[in-house]
């Protein structure tokens, strides 16, 4: 017996969207049916589905889970009717625009036992899935410090929020997903150069619930565009580019040296370094695959709505750290529910 096709529908023809409504098209399991924009199909990108105005509209046409990819502002409104209606959700990057708009998500997911994920869209990059995968099974040791750089020119399409909110959430939840660690503190500064009410450039340094320390430098301000991460451990240092998505390890040196001054350092020395050969599939290709076996109640490893919550509580103690100049703690919270 073949199972039949789930019924999608996408909240969204931005610059985001296009790229969901293109993957939704082919996604094997999957009708798409629907896109909802106010304003048209200006760039052509709705792949055949039908364009409608409204969420109703959408709603209407019997849909299994939608795509929220609207602006930030916008989600809370939308993944609300969403639930309201008995309908999945994946929510694009932040979950909300405001903590308590993510808290009433999470409980109106929740609370209707409705799957729902939020699109941290790094967590399927090649690299960092392998970085976990190898953090995991023990081979750096101890983690002492994760350090991201995160930086580029100014991405015209943003307009409700600052690099906080859309570029740093990508390191706070790769941070503490890699690891599996939860943030305890974190202080930061940031600048607005650009003319803008947002903040532009973001430099931050926090804590983990085992004592790891993080730095994250994000900024829409620099010419060169860099997607850096590395963890620092025991036996040595993992790199991770997530614009070609390649991971390399260098290793502690594990041979003794006859140099005296070197031999009365304490610390370690450089040693091989292996770059890994990994799979480099698309990652919104792997984000909607897992999503769509959540929905249909098969082990997914997807960003939960709660998880993604606990990402924006992050960026709003960055934030607040930034304005009061100085640190400020954060309580773990127990991110253990994965069906929602």
């Amino acid at each position: 017996m073949t199972t039949k096709p789930l019924r999608a529908g996408l909240v969204g023809l931005g610059s985001m969207g296009r790229h969901h409504a293109r993957v939704l098209a082919g996604l094997e399991g999957v009708d798409f049916v629907g896109v909802v924009d106010p304003f048209g199909d200006k760039y052509g990108a709705a792949q055949g589905a039908p364009v409608l105005s409204t969420v109703e509209e959408l709603i209407a046409l019997g849909i299994d889970y939608a795509v929220v990819a609207c602006p930030t502002a916008l989600h809370e409104e939308v993944g609300l009717q969403l639930a309201e209606a008995g309908v999945c959700a994946l929510v694009e990057k932040p979950v909300a625009d405001t903590v308590e708009g993510a808290r009433r998500l999470v409980q109106a997911f929740e609370s209707r036992g409705l799957v729902a994920g939020v699109g941290h869209i790094e967590r399927c990059n090649p690299a960092l899935r392998s970085l976990r995968a190898r953090l995991e099974a023990g081979e750096l040791g101890d983690v002492y410090q994760v350090v991201t750089r995160r930086q580029g020119p100014f991405p015209h399409r943003i307009a409700d929020v600052g690099v906080v909110k859309d570029l740093a959430t990508h390191d706070i939840d790769l941070t503490g997903w890699v690891t599996g660690r939860q943030y305890v503190s974190i202080a930061a500064h940031t600048v607005s150069k650009s003319g803008r009410e947002h903040e532009d450039m973001v430099s931050a340094v926090g804590r983990l619930d085992d004592g790891t320390m993080v730095n994250h430098l994000v900024n829409w301000l620099s010419p060169l565009k860099e997607r850096f991460t590395s963890v620092t451990g025991e036996r040595g240092c993992f790199i991770a580019d997530t614009l070609t998505a390649d991971l390399t390890f260098h290793s502690n040196a594990a041979v003794a040296t006859e140099w005296e001054a070197l031999r009365a350092f304490r610390g370690v020395s450089e040693g091989d370094m292996i770059r890994y050969a990994i799979p480099k599939r698309e990652p919104l290709q792997v984000e909607h695959e897992l999503f769509r076996d959540a929905v249909l109640g098969k082990p997914a490893d997807i960003c939960t709505l709660r998880q993604g919550m606990r990402t924006v509580e992050v960026a709003a103690a960055v934030l607040e750290s930034a304005m009061g100049l100085r640190s400020v703690s954060l309580q773990p919270e127990d991110l253990s529910t994965s069906g929602t």
